[in-house]
C-alpha cells in the first residue's frame, strides 16, 4: 500500500463582510424566532422600551405632583390624607410609596412604573388575542395596542391609568380561563383567583368594577347565542348542530358568586370613595365636548382623522367577524373569533356608556382618562379588522402603517410641554441657575403664590415636583403643611405676619406664582418686602409660571 498524498490546502481569504452578514442574518432570524415563539414577551418588552424612552423630558403637571407628594409621605400621613382626599388612588399611592423608598424620586422613576405596566398590558393583550383568535390576532392586537395614542400617553404618565389597563386585561384573561376550566375540569381555584383579582382591581380603581359588569354581559350574550344556535338546529334540518357550549349555566353561577363576594369585601372602600365625590366636582356635565371626548380624546389622543380610521376599523372588524360566524358554512376559526367580539365589545362600550349616563343624570363621573380600561379591547377590535387582510405580507404592511401613523403622537407625548403645557421644569431650571450664581452663603427665602388653574393650590407644588431647585429655601408664607393636616397641598397664611416673622437674616426672596386663573398675591408680597428693604431685581415668565427675585438693598 502506498501512503496517501499529503500537502497543503489553500483557504481563500475572506474580506470580513461574510461573517458580519452572517451575524446580522442570525440576529434577524433570532428576533423573528422570538416574535413567533414568545410574542407576549417580545411585544411586552417593546412596550416598556417605547413608553420609558424620554419619559423624563415632559414637565410634571398637577395630577402627577399629587402622586409625588402623596407617595413621599409617611404611612401615618398617607393614611390621614386618604381619609380626607384621594381614597380612590390609595392603593396606587401605597405602591408608589414603596417604589420611591426603593429607588428614590425623579421624574423618570415616577413614570417608569407606568411604562412597565404598559409593557405587561401589551404582553397580556397578545395572550388574550391568541386565546380569542389565534397567533395572528394576538400579535396584531399587541402591536395595535402599543400604537394607540392614549396608550402612549398613559405609559409616560405618573398616574395609575396604565396599571388600570393591565388589571382590566389580566382580569379578563383569568375570567376566560375560569370559564374554560368550568367546561373541562376543576375550576374552583380559577374562580377564587378571579374574585381576588377583582377585589384588588376595584380597590386599585373603582371604575374597574365596570369591567366585571362587562364580563357578565359577555357571559349572558354567549348563552343567548348558544341557545339560538341550538333552537335553529332543532327547527332546521340544514343547520349544523352546535358543539359543546362555550359558556354553561354553572360558569354564570360561579361568576356571580365570585363577583358577589368581591363586591361585599370591597364595599367599605367604595363607600369611602363615594364620600369623597366632591373631588370630581371639576368634571363638566354633558355638553358639546362630550361627543368629541368619546369619539377622539378617550382612546385616540384628540386626533380626529386617527379616531375616524380607528372607529371605522372597529366597526368593520365587528361586522365582518359576526357575518362570517353566522354563515351556514362558518369555520371553527370564525366561530372562535366571534367570541372575541362578545368579549371585547362589552368592555369597550359599557364603561364609557355607564359613566356618560351617570354624568347625564347629574353624577359627573365621565372624563376621557377614565376610559383607559377599555384600551386593550379597542386594540382587539381593530386587530379583528386588520387580520382579515390576506396574505400575511399585506397584513404586515397594514400593521406597519398603523405603527408609522402613530409616530407623531408618540413623539408629541414626550415633548417638554406635553403635560397640559406645563413649564414647571423650566421654572425650576431658572431658579436653580440663578441661585447658583448667587453667593454660596446667601440666606434665601421663597413665597409661593397660587398656580394657574388651581387658585387654592400654592406654587409649592413646583417645589414638590422639582425639589433640588428649592433646597435650602425658607418658606416665608406657609401656614399649614399639607402632610401634617391630611390634605394634598400646603396653605399660605397671612403674609403681613408670616413674612416679617421669618425674614431674619434672609437677603434674597423668590416669589413663584401663576398667571391668569391664579390668585395674585405678588403685589402684596412686594409691598411687604419693600417695607423691609427689599427690591425686585429680576422677573421671569415661562408659560403660566411667574418668578420674581427680590434682594435686600
Amino acid at each position: 500500500m502506498t501512503a496517501p498524498p499529503t500537502g497543503t490546502i489553500r483557504v481563500p481569504r475572506t474580506t470580513g463582510l461574510a461573517p458580519v452578514r452572517s451575524r446580522a442574518r442570525g440576529l434577524a432570524s433570532s428576533i423573528g424566532l422570538a416574535v413567533v415563539r414568545t410574542p407576549e414577551l417580545t411585544i411586552g418588552a417593546l412596550g416598556v422600551l417605547i413608553a420609558a424612552a424620554f419619559a423624563w423630558v415632559p414637565s410634571l403637571w398637577y395630577d402627577e405632583a399629587a402622586t409625588v407628594t402623596s407617595a413621599q409621605r409617611s404611612w401615618p400621613q398617607l393614611w390621614a390624607e386618604l381619609h380626607n382626599v384621594d381614597a380612590v388612588h390609595g392603593l396606587y399611592y401605597s405602591l408608589m410609596h414603596v417604589w420611591f423608598w426603593l429607588v428614590g424620586y425623579t421624574p423618570f422613576t415616577l413614570r417608569f412604573p407606568s411604562a412597565l405596566a404598559i409593557g405587561v398590558a401589551a404582553g397580556l393583550v397578545v395572550a388574550l388575542g391568541r386565546r380569542l383568535g389565534g397567533r395572528r390576532l394576538g400579535i396584531t392586537a399587541g402591536l395595535v395596542f402599543l400604537a394607540l395614542p392614549r396608550v402612549q400617553w398613559a405609559g409616560s404618565e405618573g398616574r395609575p391609568y396604565a396599571t388600570i389597563t393591565t388589571l382590566a386585561v389580566c382580569l379578563t384573561l383569568v375570567g376566560l380561563t375560569a370559564v374554560r376550566r368550568t367546561r373541562t375540569g376543576r375550576s374552583l381555584h380559577w374562580w377564587v383567583a378571579y374574585g381576588l383579582l377583582a377585589l384588588v382591581a376595584v380597590t386599585f380603581n373603582v371604575y374597574l368594577s365596570l369591567a366585571v359588569v362587562a364580563h357578565a354581559v359577555t357571559l349572558l350574550w354567549t348563552l343567548v347565542v348558544q341557545r339560538v344556535a341550538v333552537r335553529r338546529a332543532l327547527v332546521s334540518r340544514t343547520a349544523p348542530f352546535p358543539g359543546a357550549p362555550l359558556v354553561t349555566g354553572g360558569a354564570v353561577l360561579r361568576w356571580a358568586v365570585a363577583a358577589g363576594i368581591a363586591a361585599v369585601a370591597v364595599s367599605p372602600v367604595v363607600v369611602e370613595i363615594a364620600s369623597q365625590s366632591k373631588q370630581v366636582a371639576w368634571i363638566a356635565g354633558i355638553g358639546q365636548r362630550t361627543g368629541d371626548q368619546v369619539f377622539a380624546t378617550a382612546w385616540f389622543g384628540s386626533v380626529d382623522w386617527y379616531a375616524a380610521v380607528a372607529w371605522s376599523l372597529m366597526v368593520v372588524g365587528v361586522a365582518a367577524t359576526l357575518f362570517t360566524a353566522h354563515r351556514r358554512s362558518a369555520t371553527v376559526r370564525a366561530l372562535v373569533r366571534a367570541q372575541a367580539v362578545r368579549v371585547a365589545v362589552p368592555l369597550v362600550v359599557i364603561p364609557t356608556a355607564a359613566l356618560v349616563l351617570a354624568t347625564a343624570m347629574g353624577k359627573h363621573l365621565y372624563s376621557p382618562k377614565y376610559a383607559t380600561l377599555s384600551l386593550p379591547f379597542v386594540a382587539i377590535l381593530i386587530a379583528l379588522a386588520l387580520t382579515f387582510v390576506r396574505p400575511k405580507a399585506l397584513l404586515a404592511v397594514a400593521v406597519a402603517a398603523v405603527l408609522v401613523l402613530s409616530v407623531p403622537m408618540a413623539v408629541a407625548v414626550k415633548q417638554p410641554l406635553a403635560k397640559q403645557d406645563s413649564t414647571w421644569s423650566r421654572a425650576a431650571s431658572i431658579i436653580s441657575a440663578e441661585r447658583s450664581s448667587n453667593r454660596a452663603d446667601a440666606d434665601e427665602g421663597v413665597v409661593f403664590g397660587s398656580v394657574y388653574g388651581h387658585p387654592g393650590t400654592t406654587a409649592d407644588i413646583i417645589r414638590v415636583s422639582y425639589p433640588t431647585a428649592f433646597t435650602g429655601l425658607t418658606d416665608l408664607g406657609v401656614r399649614k403643611v399639607g402632610a401634617d393636616t391630611g390634605v394634598l397641598w400646603n396653605q399660605t397664611g397671612d403674609l403681613a405676619s408670616t413674612i416679617p416673622s421669618r425674614l431674619d437674616d434672609i437677603d434674597t426672596v423668590w416669589f413663584v406664582g401663576g398667571t391668569v386663573k391664579a390668585r395674585d398675591i405678588e403685589p402684596e408680597t412686594a409691598s411687604i418686602l419693600a417695607a423691609h428693604g427689599f427690591t425686585a431685581k429680576e422677573h421671569w415668565k415661562t408659560g403660566t409660571v411667574v418668578i420674581t427675585e427680590f434682594v435686600k438693598r
